[in-house]
């Protein structure tokens, strides 16, 4: 049975191939990847390598995806593989139909026809009819070796010229057409692309999926991207990737620069972790691929006003993903530079000193958000602050979101010698006449005794325990947080009654839990702590579960060992799984942990609105 790629895309995607390998091979940290013995040859000294989508052995050569693994490692057959892989991952293995075979066969069959286009535009390039183009790209200052390595090519100017050079290859108009090397003109199909130099655009692993085509002159469009096919989304893709991917693996800046010769400039100056959108600003999924290979990338746009334009897209888009382990870099290149001009007007050490300047997105967000806001009125400061708001609220993570917070207000109201801020240093109010004259001193506030800690810790415990009370259903998802929770010892049963009805009772609803706390002789005591915490039960009546998971994860935030000890108790059950990786019990030990950490961390509940 032929598969859809695409959900071949997704399986792989989410299922973390180290920890499906680590399960048979015991692995350890090699910088950003894994390491072990080779589990197909034996070796003392390990040359086994796990990236972050693929496995290579450099002792004996074995290489390959997750599904290769399962099937070399266990003797399953592909479809088996596959299988065992998607119940894992929760995806539903699509079923058989004529329709998916066809459409996964014409995949396949766009993909020939776009590589024997490659083909011919190469062969065009390096010929008579090319010698223009070539010379072209030389006086743009590219070797020969890099114009073949990224396989650049010339379209011809005669209209149906490629129709006419793939018709002894069988390959009719009609499929140019769908691979978006023609369209259907008033006379018949004509070339999508002529008069261009030819750009092949590949996907991740090196697959051709569509092409760019650039003018020689300076007519418009200047660049035109092929359309949307089966194969090419320009929302997914970015120029060079798949020779990026290697280069950043071993050591290369991830550097996103605007365009395709800004890419090729930069890989032939020794900077080959470039890649570049395709015609569009920046997306999620372009996000989502680049983090994938750097936790931290380098946007470089150009230095004018538009790539400053595009730089604020990123960032503001950029935010809405962002988390303590990812964020982005900006490199600000000189006005009416891009990196292609800056490397020919200097070389690679002038892009080098600016790529040292490089700036994290937390140093440079204020002044990107600032630029074009009018400052000089009362008006455009409240409307640059509530910008200034919404970006550092945007932020998912809440943790992430309130150090933004406080940066862009301490930018926004930067603070003196002694600390105030210089919008605190003369305050006004207004007198009996309505005139504003400078406030009065303050009056000293006398010491207070310090707030008990552990009676507010204790007070949080027990409110906690009363949501529960009320919202049984949230105990499976917080059963293991609540554990770590301290409570007061009379109320300790309570909690010990909770984790043992969660492991027997059918239906998790109130009626059930308290004729099980009835049960044990604890049920008069949860009512009379419902009674108690009633003035600080913070949800209204008929809240959603939703409602009191939110509620009761900003309470477990507040407690004051949450986010520390589970990150020990998280590195503890790593650990326990690095040692013996086939423990499935302590994989899933270190998953669980790990979901705890990013619900303490971010506040979310896990559970769908009602």
């Amino acid at each position: 049975m032929a598969l859809p790629a695409n959900f071949l895309d997704e399986l792989r995607a989410r299922t973390p191939i180290a920890a499906v390998i680590g399960r048979s091979v015991k692995l350890t940290r090699s910088s950003r990847d894994w390491k072990g013995c080779c589990p197909f040859h034996g070796e003392k000294t390990p040359s086994f390598y796990v990236y972050d989508d693929h496995y290579h052995c450099f002792g004996c050569g074995e290489h390959g995806d997750v599904i290769t693994f399962v099937m070399k490692s266990t003797g399953a057959a592909f479809m088996e593989a596959v299988e065992d892989l998607a119940a894992q991952a929760g995806l539903d293995v699509p079923k058989p139909t004529p329709q998916a075979a066809e459409a996964e066969a014409r995949r396949a069959g766009l993909a020939e026809v776009l590589e024997a286009a490659c083909k011919e535009y190469q062969l065009w390039l390096w010929g008579e009819v090319g010698r223009p183009a070539l010379d072209y790209l030389r006086g743009r200052g590219l070797a020969d070796d890099t114009i073949r390595r990224f396989q650049l090519g010339w379209s011809g100017e005669g209209r149906g010229a490629l129709a006419a050079a793939l018709r002894g290859q069988n390959i009719k108009p009609d499929q140019l057409i769908e691979a978006g090397l023609m369209k259907q003109g008033e006379r018949g199909p004509v070339d999508m692309f002529f008069s261009r130099v030819m750009f092949p655009i590949r996907d991740r692993r090196g697959g051709l999926i569509s092409f760019g085509g650039r003018i020689m002159g300076d007519g418009q469009p200047k660049y035109v991207n092929g359309p949307e096919t089966a194969l090419f989304s320009k929302r997914r893709s970015l120029y060079g990737l798949n020779l990026a991917r290697d280069a950043v693996r071993k050591g290369a800046a991830m550097i996103i620069a605007e365009g395709y010769m800004d890419v090729i400039a930069l890989s032939q100056a020794g900077f080959t972790g470039a890649v570049a959108p395709l015609g569009t600003a920046l997306t999620e999924e372009h996000l989502e691929e680049i983090w994938k290979l750097s936790p931290e990338p380098v946007i470089c746009f150009d230095g004018d006003g538009a790539g400053q334009r595009a730089a604020l897209k990123t960032a503001e888009l950029a935010l809405t993903q962002l988390s303590p382990e990812k964020s982005l870099k900006f490199l600000s290149l000189p006005p009416k530079d891009d990196p292609d001009s800056l490397i020919k007007r200097g070389g690679r050490q002038a892009f080098e000193a600016e790529l040292a300047k490089a700036r994290p997105l937390s140093a440079v967000l204020f002044d990107m958000l600032k630029l074009g806001q009018n400052l000089s009125t009362p008006e455009g400061r409240a409307q640059f602050w509530e910008r200034l708001a919404a970006a550092a609220n945007s932020i998912p993570n809440k943790v992430l979101s309130t150090e933004y917070y406080n940066l862009l207000k301490n930018q926004y109201n930067p603070k003196d010698k002694s600390g105030r801020a210089k919008s605190e240093r003369s305050q006004w109010i207004k007198n009996s006449q309505g005139r504003f004259v400078p406030a009065p001193p303050p009056v000293p506030i006398p010491p207070r005794t310090a707030p008990d800690v552990e009676a507010a810790q204790f007070r949080r415990a027990r409110l906690m325990l009363s949501v529960l009370l009320a919202f049984p259903t949230l105990l499976p998802d917080v059963d293991e947080a609540y554990s770590h929770v301290r409570l007061p010892v009379a109320d300790e049963p309570l909690r010990q009654a909770l984790h043992g009805f969660v492991s027997r009772a059918k239906t998790l609803d109130t009626s059930s839990l308290f004729t099980h706390l009835d049960s044990l002789g604890l049920g008069g005591q949860a009512r009379a702590l419902q009674e108690q915490t009633r003035a600080e039960f913070r949800l209204a009546p008929g809240a959603s579960p939703a409602e009191a998971a939110r509620n009761w994860w900003s309470l477990y935030e507040l407690m004051d060992f949450s986010i520390d000890m589970l990150r020990t108790q998280r590195d503890e059950a790593q650990a326990l799984w690095l040692a013996n990786p086939d423990d499935r019990a302590a994989c899933d030990r270190l998953m669980r942990y790990n979901e705890l950490l990013t619900r303490a961390r971010s506040g979310a509940t896990g559970l769908e609105e009602i």
